[in-house]
């Protein structure tokens, strides 16, 4: 009896290990999965587009604005001039012959829908006859509406209404290192677009013979030719940011630097052009040069960029305002002034007759006086 007891006892326990081994070994049943919405969000985003930077990934929205606003613009001149100085003759693609009409080629774009175009001035300068040519290969001939030679900029005038424009970016807020686009039709290529960057801003280059010449160019790398010249330079949105005017070559072709005027004074000099037939210049009375450091140890000064008064005209702005002579102009309206051209940019934006706050640093001081401005 106590034999069998063990058997039945012994089989019980064996039972009971198997069972357990085969729970242990067994696949274990799908059980319900709470999701967690914390890690289920962040998985969701790993295929998020990520949020868009300050250059497009690419240009074509720009460029479709952009190239029905720039037109081809051709110009004939009866009697020619001698052209030997001329700095803007790479701009165009005919010879020159000597008494033979003197032709032209370039760019320009429109500046309202009723047909304003601007462009520059060495572009159309003593033009008997101007054709301006649309992206639609529309021809249309063109009245000279008046030039800015100071400046390099002139207004044309086609008939008609509705033409296409472009919105205006603003070029004092423009940074070095965004992308921009050249519009124009270089070698006669009509409606080519090429890309950069902005490289630098508030350039000089001397081509406008100094003096009363406004030159505070947007530089960029974006390349240009002869035939862009008063094309459009668009932002990566495709808005006017300046009119390419020229480039620094020794071949005559694009090397990697090409200048634009800053549509914040296009607009300035257009506006007055269309209303008026001319610009209608403020100035600030002053003979001026930049600062460096060599003329701040002279000055005595803890600064070494500026515009320092050389000289204040009599009866001028800056003289009935209380300027002097050896005050380093730093600002103007709250904007900092470094060089020569970034102040004939400010003051050429301005009108005759607006109160300008000039900050300057009068003999290592800096005090702020308002200026109004006067006509030429």
């Amino acid at each position: 009896m106590k034999q069998l007891f063990a058997l039945v006892f012994a089989g019980i326990v064996g039972g009971l290990i198997t069972l357990g081994g085969y729970s242990l070994l067994a696949p274990q049943p799908t059980l319900p999965v709470t999701q967690d919405n914390t890690y289920a969000q962040a998985v969701r985003n790993v295929n998020v587009s990520p949020a868009m930077a300050n250059a497009p990934f690419d240009f074509k929205e720009a460029a479709a604005k952009s190239m029905p606003a720039v037109v081809h613009i051709s110009s004939k001149i009866a009697q020619p001039t001698s052209n030997r100085q001329d700095p803007f003759r790479f701009f165009f693609g005919d010879s020159y012959g000597g008494g033979q009409p003197q032709g032209g080629t370039g760019s320009g774009v429109f500046y309202s829908s009723d047909g304003y175009i601007v462009t520059n001035n060495h572009v159309v300068a003593n033009a008997d006859e101007v054709e301006v040519t649309l992206y639609d290969n529309r021809t249309y001939t063109a009245k000279v509406i008046g030039t800015e030679e100071k400046s390099d900029l002139a207004v044309i005038k086609i008939e008609g209404n509705d033409f296409p424009t472009l919105d205006f970016s603003n070029s004092d807020e423009a940074e070095i290192g965004e992308w921009v686009l050249a519009v124009g039709n270089p070698f006669d290529l009509t409606s080519t677009v090429t890309a950069g960057i902005v490289s630098a801003k508030g350039r000089s280059i001397n081509l406008l013979g100094g003096g009363k010449a406004i030159e505070s160019f947007i530089q960029t790398d974006a390349a240009v030719n002869p035939g862009n010249s008063g094309g459009a330079l668009v932002d990566a949105e495709g808005r006017l940011l300046g009119i390419n005017t020229a480039i620094a070559t020794r071949t005559g072709v694009f090397s990697g630097y090409s200048f634009a005027i800053p549509v914040n004074l296009v607009r300035r000099i257009a506006d007055d052009i269309i209303e008026y037939g001319s610009f209608q210049r403020a100035y600030l009375g002053v003979e001026i040069s930049e600062l460096d450091g060599d003329y701040a140890r002279e000055l005595g000064l803890p600064i070494t960029q500026g515009v320092v008064i050389e000289k204040l005209v009599e009866g001028g702005s800056a003289k009935m305002s209380g300027l002097l002579p050896k005050d380093v102009i730093v600002g103007v309206n709250g904007r900092e002034i470094k060089s020569v051209p970034e102040l004939q940019e400010i003051i050429g934006q301005a009108k005759a007759g607006d109160i300008m706050d000039v900050a300057v640093n009068r003999n290592g001081e800096e005090l702020s006086l308002p200026v109004r401005l006067k006509p030429e």
